[in-house]
């Protein structure tokens, strides 16, 4: 029974040290732990708890006081420890005390298999390794390792804390690049409150997004759900009932008290996307912009994502900046002068990046940038110097106003994606009777409105269908994705099929569940599997087909950024093949003006148009009308509909001219030069040839009665059939088909890429070191010398600090093992030889039968070991602090020298660092060591002996 005061260790998170019972209400208790700054809510029957209780002739300590244990009382409750004349009540002790009983169960005969012991060796190795990574909480991410992705989530997530505005065109994945950053956030502990704030469409996506590609699992809010929880709970705050949360922006505007209640409840991290919608001027804002405004100026970090051009509103471009930093961006003029002469210093940028010459009038853009700088000012006339030019340029970047608020890259400068061949398949309209025509008609209309509305096609003597089996019969070898607006054109479209086709059919739309899609979609990604993937637009939401390379547009979407998303399923970066956009339209209907203002007007087939939503915005109203009208036999459009495509093939050039002109190219090479740019890469490249760690995952769950069979190159099926515990995750539906492969993982969405952060292997890990299992060994070693008997000792050295400091980059509980002989000497390299690993499972040594010599040689070398370990403890220890030093010292200094140049850094950000640094030194030195395990190794004549 749980009692206030009483000590009790998490075996989930035994380097929290001890924690103390606070309260106890109902069927929950709450733990303080003090040393790490952690409070955590249990469920009493459900609790990773193991009480804290010392025995006689272990060490207490506490009050600054330390002693032997000679006897142990319990006082209402509370046990009270005695020993050389001094008492020391639970309540008292220290928060960090060794609490090990991997001794007692090796004295007492209790011992586990000895390659029990090697495989819990291993997981703490794997995983202070792991956790050590700058990619731990990224490894098991469904990610392609796309250089600019990793440099900008690599950039942002070493921010205190991330503020930043990602703009990256469309298609270069900034959702990945959010995901990545609150990933990262959540899994060093800088992060534990994250709110998704979203327009209504975008909610299942991100959900979906983040649980397939990252393993999080959001909690999406709506009235409903905030009412339920209110009537169980007493009427607290509900977005106070999960940790991540998505919630949508209409559902907010609907319920002011909500939105009270969501900014009351406190986040750590606050990501928004289509950011571009938040409405501002210097008279007045729009209510979303002032809820997102309220959030972000109590919210330590802040994620902004947009796709608009800065060019095509430096007002908007400038509101989104003022919620990141409204002290920096406090003026709508200053910021325009200031952008104004960065667009010069791009054009400064691009000459020396190129190795040009200056002109008089770039050469005075500089020397006003560089005023007050006699230095860099004298370098002006050397400028032609290749190596003059890097240090002006590097000079020049980090005076660069927005580069570290803002991410931008372009298509064009990551280079990388395939071509885009447009067929467009136009199909006698003669040939149509009114009956087709006015169905063409009623679908464009549905098409056209928000969320479509609902029609019955019937496509069997639809034109489109019979250019579909055309095709499928012209490329025998190839597979198609066909994706259409709603779930009710694909159940139409594969009925036409079946009795006009014998090809192989997959289908995905929002009526399936998430596990049937992915199967569906794992069906067409196999070689021998569907031929042809039916997708309503759900499809081309996040989701990766780029083994495919053609794609049919059955309906075009209005909206060009929906057009790009579909193209983007298969124009990826790593895509080997030329991506053929199959457009089959009947002539003269809406479909076909909607096909030629895409295609005359904006290049959209062959070209992602940074402009699309500008475009759409200005010219849509009546593109939709003119399409409307002629489809209906309105010859006398046609001048109109020339018109109009000719106007926007202008407005679209004078757009992109703008967009390149304007283009930040000081923005872009910001970035690469950041010190943390390649963390992410470098740490990526280290894990993905580990050459054991497959193998090792494999033993860990069969460790657990969880079988592992191949079922097709880097596929493995996990059979949960004789699985002995009900604590590992990731069973619950049975067996599992796993990937140790990140490129199978990429193109089979539905399997599971397994690392060492992976969900399944940390609760594996953790169900594995919170127990006793391996802790304690006894083996015989053929090879040892006669008379020997050796102890291996396995001590963790752990620092207990608050989360948020990341405390365990430098020291991540990490093994020490440390080997005595009985003359107290250390055998600094014995390990087990193979023949002794080899007969071990047939060897049944009853172990209980030596309990009286384990007893009396066991105290004395585990001691030794004990201080040996101390001072390989120090040691490490010194070694943490000197990285720490030097980071943050770096970090520090590089932070206030650009602070001199830069003001977009500031005082906050600087103050931050040196927080954390006093923080850190002082929370590294008292890391501790504790017993972890134990193995007595004898030769085969020493049993003999006793």
């Amino acid at each position: 029974m749980f009692q206030p005061g009483q000590r009790w260790i998490s075996s989930a998170e035994p380097e929290l040290g001890l924690g103390t019972v606070l309260r106890v209400e109902g069927r929950g208790v709450q733990v303080l732990f003090a040393k790490a700054g952690v409070l955590r809510p249990y469920a009493t029957e459900s609790a990773p708890l193991v009480r804290a209780e010392f025995r006689a002739g272990q060490r207490v300590a506490g009050k600054g006081i330390a002693f032997l244990v000679e006897r142990v009382e319990e006082r209402e409750g509370l046990l009270v420890y005695r020993g050389e004349g001094r008492e020391l009540e639970e309540g008292q002790l220290d928060d960090e005390q060794s609490v090990s009983q991997a001794d007692d169960r090796l004295v007492g005969g209790r011992t586990d298999p000895t390659d029990r012991f090697d495989l819990r060796l291993e997981a703490l190795q794997r995983h202070a390794e792991a956790r050590r990574s700058p990619a731990w909480g990224l490894e098991s991410a469904r990610i392609g390792l796309v250089p600019h992705q990793l440099r900008v989530a690599g950039i942002a997530a070493a921010r205190r804390p991330p503020r930043v505005l990602l703009a990256d065109e469309v298609g270069l994945g900034k959702t990945i690049e959010a995901g990545m950053i609150l990933s990262r956030q959540l899994a060093t502990g800088r992060a534990g409150r994250v709110l998704l704030l979203l327009p209504e469409t975008l909610v299942y996506q991100w959900f979906v997004e983040l649980l397939r590609r990252f393993n999080l699992s959001f909690s999406i809010f709506d009235e409903e759900r905030c009412e339920a929880i209110e009537q169980s709970s007493d009427g607290r705050n509900p977005f106070e009932d999960e940790q991540l949360v998505i919630a949508d922006f209409a559902f907010l505007e609907q319920s002011p008290r909500r939105a009270r209640q969501l900014v009351d409840a406190g986040w750590d991290l606050l990501v928004v996307d289509e950011a571009h919608h938040l409405e501002w001027t210097p008279e007045g804002a729009s209510p979303r912009y002032t809820l997102v405004e309220e959030l972000a100026a109590t919210t330590p970090g802040v994620v902004l994502l947009t796709a608009t051009p800065e060019q095509l509103g430096r007002a908007g471009h400038f509101a989104r900046l003022r919620l990141l930093d409204p002290q920096r961006y406090s003026d709508l003029d200053t910021y325009l002068a200031e952008a104004d002469a960065f667009g010069t210093l791009s054009d400064v940028a691009n000459v020396l990046t190129e190795g040009g010459t200056l002109d008089a009038a770039q050469r005075e853009a500089l020397t006003k940038r560089f005023a007050g700088d006699r230095e860099l000012t004298a370098l002006l006339a050397r400028a032609d110097d290749a190596k003059i030019a890097r240090e002006l340029l590097a000079a020049l970047i980090d005076r660069h106003g927005t580069g570290r608020a803002m991410f931008r890259n372009r298509r064009a400068g990551i280079g990388g994606f395939p071509r885009r061949l447009p067929d467009l398949i136009l199909l006698d309209h003669e040939t149509l009777d009114p009956g087709r025509r006015d169905a063409l008609l009623a679908e464009f209309r549905a098409d056209c409105q928000q969320p479509p509305a609902p029609v019955e096609p019937d496509y069997a003597d639809d034109p489109r269908l019979q250019a579909l089996i055309d095709l499928l019969d012209k490329y025998p070898a190839d597979k198609f994705l066909l994706i259409c607006r709603t779930q009710a054109k694909v159940l139409a479209i594969e009925e036409a099929l079946r009795t006009r086709s014998g090809v192989g059919v997959a289908r995905f739309h929002e009526g399936l569940g998430i596990v049937q899609r992915d199967r569906n979609a794992a069906f067409f990604a196999q070689t021998d599997g569907a031929r042809l993937l039916l997708c309503s637009e759900i499809g081309s939401e996040g989701r990766n087909f780029q083994f495919a390379h053609r794609l049919v547009l059955w309906d075009i979407p209005l909206d060009p950024d929906l057009l790009e998303q579909r193209i983007g399923r298969l124009d990826r970066i790593g895509q080997r093949h030329d991506i053929v956009i199959h457009i089959p339209v009947v002539e003269e209907s809406a479909q076909h003006v909607l096909a030629r203002w895409y295609d005359e007007g904006l290049d959209a087939f062959r070209h992602s148009p940074a402009d699309g939503r500008e475009l759409l915005r200005r010219f849509g109203p009546l593109l939709s009308n003119l399409a409307d009208e002629h489809a209906r036999g309105d010859d006398d459009r046609d001048q109109e509909l020339d018109a109009l495509v000719a106007e926007t093939r202008a407005a679209h050039e004078e757009l992109s001219a703008l967009i390149h002109a304007g283009r930040d190219h000081l923005l872009e090479l910001a970035a690469t030069r950041d010190p943390h740019a390649d963390d992410l890469s470098r740490a990526f490249a280290i894990d993905d040839v580990d050459p054991g760690r497959d193998a090792f995952l494999q033993r860990l769950f069969e460790n657990y009665g969880v079988h592992a069979e191949e079922l097709a190159p880097d596929v493995v099926l996990l059979d949960p059939q004789y699985l002995s515990t009900d604590g590992l995750q990731g069973f619950g539906d049975g067996p599992i088909a796993v990937t140790f492969s990140r490129e199978t993982a990429l193109s089979r969405e539905e399997l599971p890429l397994l690392r060492m952060d992976h969900p399944m292997v940390n609760s594996a890990v953790d169900l594995l070191v919170s127990g006793e299992q391996g802790n304690a060994a006894f083996m015989v070693d053929d090879v040892l010398p006669v008379r020997t008997a050796l102890l291996q000792a396995v001590f963790v050295l752990e620092c207990v600090a608050e989360r948020t400091l990341d405390a365990e980059r430098f020291i991540p509980p990490t093994p020490l093992v440390v080997c005595v002989d009985t003359r107290l000497t250390e055998r600094a390299n014995f390990v087990p030889s193979e023949v002794a690993m080899r007969k071990a499972p047939d060897r049944n040594i009853e172990v209980v039968r030596y309990r009286k010599f384990l007893s009396k040689l066991v105290p004395p070398m585990l001691e030794r070991a004990a201080d040996l370990a101390d001072a390989r403890g120090d040691v490490l220890k010194y070694e943490a602090i000197e990285r720490a030093q030097q980071e943050l010292d770096a970090e520090y200094a590089r932070l206030v020298a650009l602070r001199a140049v830069n003001p977009s850094i500031s005082e906050t950000e600087i103050s931050r660092v040196a927080a954390e640094r006093t923080a850190l030194l002082a929370a590294l030195p008292e890391a501790r060591m504790r017993l972890d395990a134990v193995r007595f190794v004898v030769s085969p004549d020493f049993l003999a002996l006793r």
